[in-house]
This record gives C-alpha cells, structure tokens and sequence, in this order.
C-alpha cells in the first residue's frame, strides 16, 4: 500500500510546505519596516553642453554635467532579511515634449557587512545626463533623488526614496566645447 515512493512524496511535501510558511514568517517579521533614512545632497558644480546625438537624425542634444556631494548613513535599513541595497541617484525634470523625464546618473551596490554610511565627496555622474533635445538649458527645476532597492533574504523588492533630495536649476547658457 505505502510504497516508498508514496512516502518520500508525503515526507517531501510536508517539508516544502514547512519551509514555504516559514519563509513567509520571516517575510512579516520585516515587511512592514520602514527603510526611509535621512540623505543629504549637495551640488557644487553644474555644466551643460549641446553636443552632436548620433542615435538619430542629425541633430543636437544637451548633456549636463553634474558633480555632487552625498551623505548618507544606511544602517537602519540593514536588518537580517537584507542581503543588498542597490543605491542610484537619479534626476527628474520636466520638458515641453515630456511631462515626466528621469534619469540615472549615479549608482552603487552595497552589500551586508560592507560600510554603510555614505560619504562622497566631488562625484562626477556616472552615466551621462543626455536629454533627447534642448530641454536641461534653462531648466529651473530638476530633482537630484537618491533612492535604493532593498534585496532581502525572503520577501518583495521594496523601492525606497531617501528623506532628502535638491532642486537645482541648470544654466541659460552652454559650456564652449574645446577644439582639440
């Protein structure tokens, strides 16, 4: 009646279902934490250059250049069901032809037992802060956020904004490209 292969599958079963509460248990234990912890953000230097786009038709496109101060202090967030934070500081502005623009221009992977307190200082963007046009000159309002995903051990993917971010406006005029 029980072979052996019925009761191997009963003993599996019973311990995957073990398993799959306990790892939901741990999931609550953390899941309602808030992970918001205060940033600040400084920026010392703004540049704008129109430069030739090559991903399309011959036109001219604006590329800012952004050099930053950050400081921040992630230990709070780290708790036992954390394994990595995927930290990126990224801008969003407005233009005529898009309500919403964002876009990344700094990031880094902070692991469990690494250092946790951000302390940068004179960082240059890490990706290029291309617009698809003209739309960084003269733009009075673009939003520095720096924001991170917390990977954990069991559970979602939670989106955090740090409580901390700048407004900043871009210059009315570009920067002289140099001839070399």
């Amino acid at each position: 009646m029980n072979t052996v292969l019925s009761r191997a599958n009963s003993l599996f079963a019973f311990s995957l279902s073990v398993m799959a509460a306990l790892t939901f248990g741990c999931f609550v234990t953390t899941a309602f934490k808030d992970r918001r912890v205060p940033v600040d953000i400084h920026v010392s230097r703004v540049m704008l250059k129109n430069v030739d786009d090559f991903t399309g038709p011959r036109e001219r496109s604006d590329l800012g250049f952004v050099t930053f101060d950050l400081s921040a202090d992630l230990q709070p967030v780290f708790d036992w069901n954390v394994k990595q934070l995927f930290i990126y500081l990224s801008a969003e502005y407005t233009t005529r032809s898009n309500a919403l623009n964002q876009v990344v221009l700094w990031d880094k992977i902070v692991l469990r037992g690494e250092s946790t307190k951000l302390n940068l200082r004179d960082m240059k963007s890490k990706y290029f802060f291309f617009d698809d046009g003209n739309g960084l000159r003269a733009n009075k309002n673009i939003t520095l956020t720096l924001s991170w995903n917390v990977v954990p051990n069991a559970g979602i993917l939670p989106l955090v904004a740090g409580s901390g971010h700048v407004s900043l406006p871009f210059p009315d005029m570009y920067e002289s490209t140099k001839s070399y």
